[in-house]
């Protein structure tokens, strides 16, 4: 399965998936139910103000999550398929032990997702290719890791290729949904334009 998507544009859509305060907020509201907005900050304790507010922000913006009359926020359509996606990447990082044999569920979802990121960018150009561990597409800068990202390990893996060639098949389910996910969300995928010097 090919990807109608540049190297740019997959970047800028794992750049705002792989977000630490964005996994655990999205996966936190599929877990229990919606959230009442005083309450993120005692619900998500680990993440500062600014985090929740920037997070919470961008999720209302690419229509992951609304605010429900009486309930507070929960997850849209795409929110709860997008937490469909989280599973399906930890549950491939667990059963691989990957990054680690121990690792927070945040962690292993930002491993598989910059895990992808190689594969569905050299999908456009040539064709599918064997995933590996993860470089940045030309041109784009990687992700710096922020604060929160280095907490819990390392911000990206260290193997150069995957634990056995079960795992490189088996990453094909989170890939797929991944792909899907992004066709079915192709504003997540959209690169801003400069702004113009004056």
């Amino acid at each position: 399965m090919t990807t109608p998507f540049t190297p740019a544009e997959v970047s800028n859509a794992i750049e705002l998936l792989a977000s630490r305060s964005l996994i655990r907020l999205v996966t936190e509201i599929d877990d229990n139910g919606a959230i009442p907005p005083r309450r993120l900050a005692a619900i998500l304790p680990d993440l500062s103000s600014h985090q929740l507010r920037r997070t919470t922000e961008a999720a209302r913006a690419r229509g992951l999550v609304r605010i429900a009359p009486g309930a507070g926020l929960e997850l849209t359509e795409s929110g709860s398929e997008l937490a469909d996606l989280y599973d399906a990447a930890a549950r491939w990082a667990r059963h691989h032990a990957y990054p680690t044999p121990v690792c927070e569920f945040s962690a292993r979802v930002r491993h598989v997702l910059d895990l992808l990121v190689p594969s569905l960018a050299a999908d456009r150009a040539d064709g599918p290719s064997r995933p590996t561990a993860p470089t940045a597409p030309r041109g784009r800068p990687r992700r710096r890791p922020l604060a929160a990202d280095r907490a819990d390990g390392p911000s990206r893996p260290s193997a150069g290729r995957l634990p056995s060639a079960e795992a490189e098949g088996d990453l094909a389910c989170p890939r797929t949904l991944l792909i899907q996910w992004l066709a079915g969300n192709p504003h997540v995928t959209r690169v801003s334009e400069p702004e113009p010097v004056a």
